[in-house]
């Protein structure tokens, strides 16, 4: 486990959960779609508050239907919370079978570089090849990877100093840049 302090949830309590727990990062970024960021980043910190505690084990033996319930309670998980709640413990089954439950294998397991870290995020459920960039420019930029060619294959999300993702937040004022950014960014993507 890597030692971060993350400001991405913007809520104290939910930022240390991402902090302290790798599957709890991991599942953040699962839920950072269709949804504001920083309440995609707090539905961990939802699922350790119903359950009394966050483990990758426990979300992984939940029953479906149960765990469905947990994420979909208002406050959801997610705008789509039990849809999101398969989608995680999917997430949960596939780093318990192929990475013994410790998410950190996934970019540390074999002492990978960071083309092959984005090929395993890539291989996970629900992740597809900007998901997968974003969290690898995120674990290169706040959570201490120090993989070899990690900015290379995270693109332009791991171009340093840049606002273009939840890789880049690191307090209120970047969360409002990171912003910025997308909204321009679509607005350019409109007018083409």
């Amino acid at each position: 486990m890597v030692s971060r302090k993350l400001c991405l949830a913007q809520d104290p309590e939910a930022d240390k959960l991402l902090s302290d727990d790798d599957f709890a990062l991991l599942t953040g970024m699962l839920l950072d779609q269709q949804f504001p960021m920083e309440h995609a980043f707090r539905g961990p910190q939802k699922l350790a508050d119903r359950m009394g505690g966050f483990d990758i084990r426990r979300i992984a033996d939940t029953d479906p239907a149960e765990f469905e319930e947990l994420a979909s309670t208002p406050p959801a998980i997610h705008r789509y919370g039990r849809s999101m709640g398969r989608r995680v413990q999917e997430l949960a089954h596939f780093i318990v079978e192929n990475y013994d439950g410790k998410t950190s294998g996934l970019w540390t397991r074999g002492d990978p570089d960071g083309k092959e870290i984005l090929k395993r995020l890539k291989a996970l459920p629900g992740f597809g090849d900007q998901k997968a960039r974003i969290f690898l420019a995120l674990l290169g930029k706040q959570g201490g990877l120090t993989a070899g060619g990690w900015r290379e294959a995270a693109g332009a999300y791991g171009e340093d100093g840049s606002r273009r993702s939840v890789a880049d937040v690191t307090d209120a004022e970047t969360l409002t840049q990171v912003r910025e950014f997308k909204k321009q960014a679509k607005a350019a993507a409109k007018k083409a």
